[in-house]
């Protein structure tokens, strides 16, 4: 992994998954209070880093979250969306290219993931080796959390592979992570 190109300025990281079956609101509201079930994993890791500390007390990282959903494509997780159909929900891999064809969520990620110091993607097998073979990701910063069949592929990207324990992330890999953030933003 790359260390970051400017190490006095802060920290930048950027965390992607996927939408989930389990809405857990009706009507409008932003895709981070929209989504639960597996996505909570990722939640909880977006919280964590949003509140780890230097050990001067300052800000560790600054956290970005973007969640590929399977009716509006990539959107920031601040964005306003609403609850759709649970049978719309991605599940198997014509569904990702499907989304990917109407929404272009590729070249979202793309665009979006250029200046963060590090992308930690949490998806499913298949829509990584979409994300993968659009080369839509920097070498060298990107936190794989996904299938152990696609650990090599990643060790040649100059990723940081981490094999998908539980429902996205487990405990182990978010430790994982953190220590990662912590190296490159508290040296």
């Amino acid at each position: 992994m790359r260390d970051k190109a400017y190490p006095k300025a802060p920290t930048l990281v950027l965390v992607i998954t996927n939408d989930s079956t389990v809405m857990l609101k009706d009507g409008i509201c932003s895709a981070f209070e929209l989504f639960g079930g597996r996505a909570q994993e990722v939640k909880n890791l977006v919280a964590r880093l949003d509140l780890a500390k230097k050990r001067d007390g300052s800000k560790l990282c600054e956290v970005s979250f973007g969640i590929v959903t399977s009716h509006f494509g990539y959107v920031p997780a601040d964005y306003t969306v609403m609850k759709y159909p649970v049978s719309e929900v991605m599940s198997k891999p014509e569904d990702y290219e499907r989304v990917q064809k109407e929404k272009d969520f590729l070249g979202k990620i793309d665009y979006t993931s250029t200046l963060f110091d590090r992308v930690i993607v949490c998806v499913p097998k298949h829509m990584m080796e979409m994300i993968m073979a659009s080369n839509c990701l920097p070498e060298g910063r990107v936190i794989a959390v996904t299938s152990p069949d696609l650990k090599e592929e990643c060790q040649q990207r100059d990723w940081m592979f981490l094999p998908r324990n539980g429902p996205r992330v487990g405990a182990e890999n978010a430790a994982l992570i953190m220590q990662e953030i912590v190296r490159i933003s508290d040296p």
